[in-house]
């Protein structure tokens, strides 16, 4: 029993040692049955880019798109400890048929506000370089932003400042 209760001891004492951001896994990929979490919609029937957000506990959650993620992420509410934000590198993959190529949330770059539509419709774009996120604003509009610079009125799902009113 008093090496059981150590060793229960131990794991809780190293899990608490695990850096936020960094999940022992890192990004899971998209199979034909992931479902978005916010609406149940399968992710691998839709084009534009994806998210996925892990957390301390339990599984990671998936999103249509990676302002989805963001209007769950930014609510005061989020009680759930985060350990991974990861969004689809648009600069790597096809925009039609996106697979793989998962970067960090925190370091993308996002256009906003471009005319290409994600699964729910306008989207932030997300891109592990600036170089390729400019050149996607300049084709397609928008502008660029980092992480920090998204805030809650920009991703609002009720159509908000996406003005999409059909949300």
């Amino acid at each position: 029993m008093r090496e059981r209760l150590a060793a229960v001891v131990l794991a809780l004492a190293l899990a608490a040692c695990e850096p936020a951001g960094q999940p022992a896994g890192g990004p899971l990929g998209i199979t034909r049955g992931t479902i978005c979490a916010l609406d149940g919609m399968l992710l691998a029937d839709y084009a534009g880019p994806h998210a996925q957000i892990h957390y301390r506990q339990g599984e990671p959650e998936f999103f249509c798109d990676p302002t989805e993620m963001f209007a769950l992420y930014l609510v005061p509410e989020q009680a759930r400890r985060v350990t991974g934000l990861y969004v689809q590198d648009m600069g790597s993959t096809d925009w039609e048929r996106p697979e793989g190529h998962w970067i960090d949330a925190r370091g993308a770059w996002y256009v906003h506000g471009s005319s290409r539509h994600g699964a729910m419709g306008p989207t932030l774009a997300p891109f592990a370089r600036e170089a390729d996120a400019r050149d996607f604003a300049q084709r397609y509009g928008g502008r660029l932003l980092r992480f920090d610079d998204v805030t809650p009125d920009l991703v609002a799902l009720d159509g908000g400042a996406l003005h999409d009113q059909t949300m």
